[in-house]
């Protein structure tokens, strides 16, 4: 029996950049299954009528994809009873209380010196291309824990863009999904309602200013060049996605085809 789903695009008033990943296309002509694999920012701030939602979702897993530094600033994923909660950091604390840390009290010369001239996404290509290289043992386990039955499930990370929309994009490649349907559904994290809001110590009026504004962007920027450097990171050290998923993440063949019965219609 099809799942019923209220709602795969709702007005959720303390999650941000909430979508279900289902209806993109596969090569060999299948689609994601609409309800099984779910994507956001954190959880931390759900409402209660967020949270009953969510709860309608059938929910089997979340995976937080947050780390120490992360938690500590937004505070931990709200309950939601039933659902296994899996926290598999894919950065470094010490990273994340460093980046928290410019974003938040950073002025406007420091931030000048750190982010301009093409410096912000330059980090974020460099961090891009690090989780996948890095982090490859995080991502096998979301894989099999996938194909062994762990869904519905949810991913997400702080604004639900870089961590989550990397996983997500790893799941698609694992189950066929065209290239250029994985790189539409990452940079819909660009619309206006889904991204993460930035909060910055100090008055508005320094805080917020155009300058720092513009500094800060890339950084909060779904970015096709930033995937694109993953994918790039995925054929210069492995020599392709079929390689990477069996000698990266260790996904038999056997595993990816179970993968494939979960996530596709």
């Amino acid at each position: 029996m099809t799942q019923h789903i209220p709602s795969t695009e709702p007005e959720l008033a303390g999650v941000r950049n909430f979508r279900d990943v289902g209806g993109l296309p596969t090569l060999d002509g299948r689609r994601v299954r609409h309800g099984v694999l779910f994507r956001s920012g954190h959880l931390a701030h759900a409402t209660a009528e967020d949270a009953a939602f969510l709860s309608s979702l059938g929910l089997h897993t979340v995976f937080d994809f947050r780390n120490a530094a992360d938690q500590k600033l937004e505070g931990p994923d709200v309950t939601l009873p039933g659902v296994r909660n899996v926290n598999l950091p894919l950065s470094d604390p010490a990273d994340g209380a460093e980046f928290w840390r410019m974003v938040r009290d950073g002025d406007l010369e420091q931030l000048r010196s750190i982010l301009a001239d093409g410096k912000a996404a330059d980090r974020m290509i460099a961090s891009y291309r690090a989780t996948i290289k890095g982090r490859t043992a995080e991502h096998s386990r979301v894989l099999h824990a996938l194909a062994d039955a762990s869904v519905p499930a949810l991913m997400h990370c702080a604004a639900g863009k870089d961590r989550a929309g990397l996983s997500v994009a790893v799941t698609l490649l694992a189950v066929g999904v065209e290239r250029d349907a994985i790189f539409e559904d990452y940079l819909k994290s660009n619309e206006r309602h889904r991204r993460y809001k930035v909060h910055r110590s100090g008055s508005s009026d320094s805080a917020y200013s155009p300058e720092v504004m513009e500094l800060l962007n890339p950084l909060f920027d779904a970015r096709a060049e930033y995937l694109q450097a993953a994918l790039e990171t995925i054929e210069e050290t492995w020599g392709g996605v079929d390689a990477y998923l069996e000698q990266g993440l260790a996904l038999a063949p056997g595993t990816r085809e179970r993968l494939r019965t979960r996530l596709l219609d």
